[in-house]
């Protein structure tokens, strides 16, 4: 099965900016979607943003339409979170998660701290 490797989440001020990246390894075919999700602490985990994997079709939280945007690099096998105008409601820990073969498969997610 595929594995996923977070990285880009930092400490950052409101209004800023970070890109998050999701590398995939390992088996990648079967994929059919990749999803985008936080977690803050003492809070319910939410999708953020969703991707078809193939069709490139998008899916996005309400919160975070047009200031969030997700794309990838297929050659590369990565998965990209543009993140605009941050706000500190924002912080969580952000994980990518695939779909494959009915499954979902996470990776150990990378933190982001967005202060006011």
């Amino acid at each position: 099965q595929v594995q996923l490797v977070e990285s880009g989440g930092r400490a950052v001020q409101a209004g800023g900016s970070l890109r998050l990246s999701c590398d995939a390894s390992g088996r990648t075919d079967n994929i059919y979607t990749m999803d985008w999700l936080r977690q803050a602490p003492g809070k319910e985990r939410e999708s953020v943003a969703s991707m078809s994997w193939t069709g490139g079709m998008t899916h996005y939280r309400a919160s975070v339409g047009g200031r969030f945007t997700v794309s990838k690099d297929s050659g590369r096998n990565r998965l990209y979170l543009q993140m605009n105008s941050l706000k500190p409601e924002d912080t969580a820990t952000y994980y990518c998660v695939a779909r494959q073969d009915g499954k979902y498969i996470w990776g150990q997610g990378t933190q982001v701290t967005v202060s006011s």
